[in-house]
């Protein structure tokens, strides 16, 4: 088997040699070959290489931020938009008059209405990179009063959602049989997660949905028909697995607010998707206690990046006893695991111990690093968790009732 077959055999409730093996690096990646600290053998290879000579899988979920089709690209994050070469989705503006302006550091860009003009401030320096963000940070978010709604209801309606299946494809053939090559298309869920989550400051948002819920409900309705289109078009990209939404956190997205907001949002395009015979993905990095039945409820077919305890409340156990199968895990392995300051040798040896056990069969279970590999991790630990892996042997189909849970 190779790593991809293997990753959609678990998906599918089958037996599988053995637990897939499929490690996020790419930020530990460019963190270490900037700063000349990468493994001896792998000062001169890509990425890709490395994995290959591991043996791992490649980690092809989370995109490259960077990855832009142009430098004005990136312009739109504020507005939880955007335009990677990979994504199976373009977004065009009409109507909008669009300025972008840098600084340094900082992209200033602004949108002029006819009913008003909203400016952003996005920064990333040397820093980030050093880090591996490819994300840029968002200085001056696109809401900042009551002024800002009917601007950006306009900008909104005035957004098209287009095919760009030839970057998807193109991503697809790189990844090759690595393992997934997941279509990217939001880190926002849905309308109000994306107001939520990029368009307004956190608790700028709160106040907001307190005192003024009938302006927050007109502006995430203003989304609405962009939306449907970006999904219409995600659902009809060559891709077998789509990513949609990221991060949350039961503080955040509290239970309530998931089930109201979100949860309807992916259970729609779950089912879009499973019409089509492809599967959803959604990054469940965060704080789960609670929102785990909502994830079976959503009809989502991947958690990507549980992150169990000790970094959360839950345990793997936990978490594998509310998907009962009906779920695959991907992720698994916290990264404070993978770091010498946070968890002494003996430590990790005793939270492989335990955590091989709690993942019991072993079935449903795409092991990697939640929510990613950092820049100081031992690599000799990820070294570890391969060879314990391997000692953990072939994996048994799920039982039956879970087989094809995804389209109940």
């Amino acid at each position: 088997m190779n790593h991809k077959e293997r990753m959609f055999a678990v998906l599918e409730g089958k037996p599988v040699d053995r637990i897939p093996w499929i490690p996020r690096l790419d930020l530990w990646y460019k963190a270490n070959r900037l700063a000349g600290t990468l493994p001896t053998q792998y000062r001169n290879a890509s990425l890709m290489e490395m994995m290959d000579d591991l043996g791992f899988g490649y980690h092809a979920v989370v995109p490259d931020f960077k990855d832009l089709r142009s430098p004005e690209d990136e312009a739109d994050r504020p507005l939880s938009i955007h335009h990677l070469h990979f994504m199976p989705v373009r977004t065009v503006w009409d109507g909008i008059d669009r300025q972008i302006t840098r600084r340094g550091g900082r992209t200033i860009t602004e949108y002029r209405t006819p009913v008003g003009t909203i400016t952003t401030v996005m920064l990333y320096d040397d820093s980030m990179r050093k880090a591996g963000i490819t994300i840029s940070h968002v200085e001056r978010y696109a809401f900042s009063g009551p002024e800002d709604y009917k601007p950006l209801e306009y900008i909104f309606r005035h957004a098209r959602a287009e095919p760009n299946y030839e970057g998807d494809a193109a991503f697809a053939e790189q990844v090759g049989d690595r393992g997934f090559a997941v279509a990217y298309v939001s880190v926002a869920a849905a309308p109000m997660h994306m107001l939520q989550r990029d368009v307004m400051p956190m608790d700028v948002f709160f106040f907001e949905l307190n005192d003024r819920p009938d302006e927050v409900g007109e502006l995430a309705e203003s989304i609405g028909g962009y939306w449907r289109q970006m999904l219409d078009v995600a659902a009809d990209c060559p891709a077998e697995v789509i990513f949609l939404g990221a991060n949350y956190d039961a503080a955040i997205q509290y239970p309530p607010f998931f089930a109201q907001h979100i949860e309807p949002y992916l259970a729609e395009f779950a089912q879009m998707l499973h019409r089509r015979g492809k599967y959803l993905l959604t990054h469940t990095d965060g704080e789960n206690t609670g929102l785990l039945e909502h994830y079976v409820a959503s009809k989502i077919d991947i958690a990507d990046s549980i992150c169990p305890s000790p970094m959360t409340r839950l345990s793997m156990a936990e978490v594998r006893q509310a998907f009962d199968g009906r779920i695959t895990i991907m992720g698994g392995i916290p990264s404070v695991a993978l770091l010498k300051d946070s968890m002494k040798d003996r430590q990790f040896e005793e939270f492989l111990d335990d955590f091989f056990v709690q993942i019991g069969r072993g079935d449903r279970l795409i092991l990697g690093i939640s929510d990613t590999t950092p820049p100081a991790a031992d690599f000799q630990r990820l070294l570890t968790i391969a060879r314990r892996i391997e000692a953990f042997g072939p994996v048994g189909g799920a039982p039956d009732v879970a087989v094809g849970a995804k389209h109940n």
